[in-house]
C-alpha cells in the first residue's frame, strides 16, 4: 500500500523536488541572494513535506486499505466511510454496482430453482409410464425380447436416476441422514437393480463384508454403490464383480473390484473430470461422463475418500474409505 500511494502522489513530489531544486539553483546564479539561508529554508520544507505526507498516508489510504481487505461476502458495512470527494464517488458507484448484482444474483436463483423444480417435476412424471413399462415387459413371453427391453428400461431408468441426483447435489447439505447403515441391504438392493442388465452380460457379484456397518447417509451412499457397480457391470463382460468391506486403522474400506478393461493410466488423473469420457473407447456415444463426477461430489459431502487402482485390460478396483465419527462434526446440521 505504501508504494502504491507514492505512485499515486508521485507527481506531487516530483513537483515539490522541482520547485526545491529551482530554489537552489536562482539562489546558486543570483549573488544578491544568499545560499546558506536558502539552502536551510529547502532542507526545513522537505522535511515538513516528508512529514507531512507520513502523516497523509495513514488518514488516506484507511479508505482503500478496508477496500482491499473487502472479502466476497458484498457486506459494505465492512468498508470504512469515505471522508473524501473521490472517496465518496468510489463508494457510491461501488454500493450501486453491489446492489445491482445482488438483484441480478438473487434473479437468477429463482430462475435456476424454478427450472430445477421443473425438472424435478418431470422427472417424477416419468417415473410413472417407466413403472407402467415395466410391468409391460414383466409380461413378455419372449425371453430374448424381454431381456432387450429390460437393459433398455434400465438405462433409461438409470439415466433420469442420475439427473435427478444431479439437481439435488448442490443442495444436498440439507438432505443427509448421518446414522449407522448397514451395507448388505444397500449393496443387495443395488444388485437387485442390475440383475436384467448383469444376467445379459453373464457377470455375477462375490460379496464379502467383514465389515457389515458404517457411518453414513444411506440414501446418498446407496447412489455412489449404484454409479460404481453401473461402471463396472458396463465396462465387464462374464466375470464376477468382487465387493468387500473390511476395517483398516478405524476405517471402513469397501472396495468394488471388476475384471473389466481398465482405465488408461493417462486417464486416471482426469476421471473425476465433469464430462470426461475415457480416450480408450471415446467413440462410445453411450457415456455421458457424468457419473464418476457425480460419485466424487457426493462423496466429498460425505466425507468419503475414493481410492481408483486400475490395470490396463485386467480389471478397476475402486476403494470407499469412510471417515470416523468425530469427523462428522464439520458437517452441518449434525
Amino acid at each position: 500500500m505504501i508504494l502504491a500511494y507514492l505512485r499515486e502522489r508521485l507527481s506531487w513530489i516530483l513537483f515539490f523536488l522541482f520547485l526545491q531544486l529551482l530554489f537552489l539553483f536562482i539562489a546558486a546564479v543570483d549573488s544578491q541572494i544568499p545560499f546558506l539561508p536558502i539552502l536551510y529554508i529547502v532542507f526545513l520544507s522537505t522535511m515538513f513535506f516528508f512529514v507531512f505526507l507520513v502523516l497523509r498516508y495513514n488518514r488516506e489510504t484507511k479508505f482503500y486499505k478496508s477496500l482491499q481487505a473487502w472479502d466476497d461476502t458484498y457486506d459494505l458495512s465492512a468498508i470504512c466511510e469515505p471522508e473524501h470527494p473521490f472517496e465518496t464517488i468510489s463508494m457510491d458507484i461501488l454500493t450501486l454496482q453491489t446492489e445491482r448484482f445482488k438483484r441480478e444474483s438473487s434473479t437468477r436463483l429463482m430462475e435456476i430453482e424454478g427450472e430445477k423444480d421443473d425438472l424435478l417435476s418431470w422427472i417424477h412424471e416419468v417415473k410413472t409410464p417407466l413403472t407402467t413399462m415395466q410391468l409391460m415387459i414383466e409380461r413378455v413371453e419372449d425371453e430374448t425380447l424381454k431381456a432387450q427391453l429390460q437393459y433398455e428400461w434400465l438405462r433409461i431408468h438409470l439415466l433420469l436416476d442420475q439427473q435427478l441426483h444431479q439437481k439435488r447435489i448442490p443442495f444436498i447439505r440439507n438432505d443427509l441422514l448421518i446414522e449407522v447403515s448397514a451395507l448388505e441391504p444397500i449393496i443387495f438392493q443395488e444388485i437387485r437393480a442390475l440383475k436384467s442388465w448383469c444376467m445379459q452380460k453373464g457377470i455375477g457379484f462375490d460379496v464379502s463384508l467383514e465389515a457389515a456397518e458404517v457411518l453414513s447417509d444411506a440414501k446418498w451412499l446407496g447412489f455412489i454403490i449404484r454409479q460404481l457397480l453401473t461402471n463396472a457391470v458396463k465396462y465387464s463382460k462374464s466375470s464376477d464383480i468382487v465387493i468387500e468391506s473390511e476395517l483398516v486403522d478405524d476405517h471402513v474400506r469397501l472396495t468394488i473390484q471388476d475384471s473389466g478393461r481398465g482405465i488408461d493410466p493417462k486417464d486416471m488423473s482426469r476421471i473425476f473430470d465433469k464430462g470426461f469420457t475415457s480416450t480408450t473407447s471415446h467413440q462410445d456415444s453411450a457415456a455421458t461422463g457424468m457419473g464418476l463426477y457425480l460419485t466424487q461430489r457426493v462423496a466429498d459431502a460425505l466425507l468419503i475418500r475414493i481410492q481408483v487402482d486400475s490395470k490396463l485390460g485386467i480389471g478397476t478396483s475402486f476403494t470407499l474409505i469412510f471417515p470416523k465419527r468425530n469427523d462428522f462434526v464439520s458437517i452441518t446440521g449434525m
